[in-house]
C-alpha cells in the first residue's frame, strides 16, 4: 500500500457544500483509507536565500489517503466536492523513506 495526498484546488465559493464534504469524507473512512486532511489557510514561503517564489495560492486543501497504486487512489475522486464541481485535484504519492 502507498500513501497519496489529493491537493484540492480552489473553487469559486458555493460550488462544494459541508454536506457534500461530509458525504465524502464517509465514503473515504467506511472504505478504510482515510489518513487525514485539512483545508489550506493563509502562509509564506521562506529560504535562507531570501528569493522565494510566490505561495501556491490556488491550493486549497489536501486528504491524504492510502491505496494499492495510482489506479486505485484515482477511484476515490468520486465524491470529491471539487472533483464533482468539475475543478482540479491534483493525485501526489508519498514516497516512502
Amino acid at each position: 500500500m502507498a500513501d497519496f495526498l489529493f491537493l484540492m484546488h480552489t473553487l469559486p465559493a458555493g460550488l462544494e457544500t459541508a454536506a457534500d464534504w461530509d458525504a465524502y469524507i464517509t465514503r473515504l473512512n467506511t472504505a478504510g483509507v482515510m489518513r487525514g486532511g485539512s483545508a489550506i489557510g493563509g502562509g509564506a514561503c521562506f529560504s535562507k536565500r531570501g528569493d522565494v517564489p510566490a505561495m501556491a495560492a490556488h491550493l486549497g486543501g489536501y486528504i491524504r489517503i492510502e491505496a494499492a497504486d495510482m489506479a486505485a487512489a484515482q477511484t476515490f475522486l468520486a465524491g470529491n466536492p471539487v472533483y464533482e464541481a468539475g475543478g482540479v485535484v491534483e493525485i501526489r504519492e508519498l514516497p516512502k523513506s
